[in-house]
């Protein structure tokens, strides 16, 4: 489960950046980097933990 979060979390920044270098997405470019925090935040919250 933790690998696919972290799977999102890359795949909406680097979609994030090309939509800020490519000036596309308007709106959306800031949607992905909201969705990509909380998926990060997400993990890191409630992600497996080691002791």
């Amino acid at each position: 489960m933790a690998s696919i979060l972290w799977f999102l979390v890359v795949l909406l920044v680097v979609l994030w950046l090309l939509g800020l270098v490519a000036n596309i997405g308007g709106n959306l470019i800031y949607i992905l980097l909201v969705l990509a925090a909380v998926a990060l935040i997400f993990n890191l919250l409630f992600g497996r933990r080691y002791v």
